[in-house]
């Protein structure tokens, strides 16, 4: 899930630097709402004890 919202990240950066607002601001929030839900599981595994295959 980092992952992707890291690529997320990304490409809202370049559609910033190229102009498209709105663009850049959908992927921004796909961005934060993927990083959330990561952090959120990381830390759920990590008081259940389970890894992430």
């Amino acid at each position: 899930m980092i992952n992707w919202s890291v690529t997320f990240l990304v490409i809202a950066l370049i559609a910033a630097v190229l102009g498209f607002s709105g663009i850049a601001g959908t992927a921004v929030n796909i961005a934060w709402i993927l990083f959330v839900v990561g952090l959120v599981l990381s830390i759920i595994f990590f008081i259940t004890g389970r890894r992430a295959p």
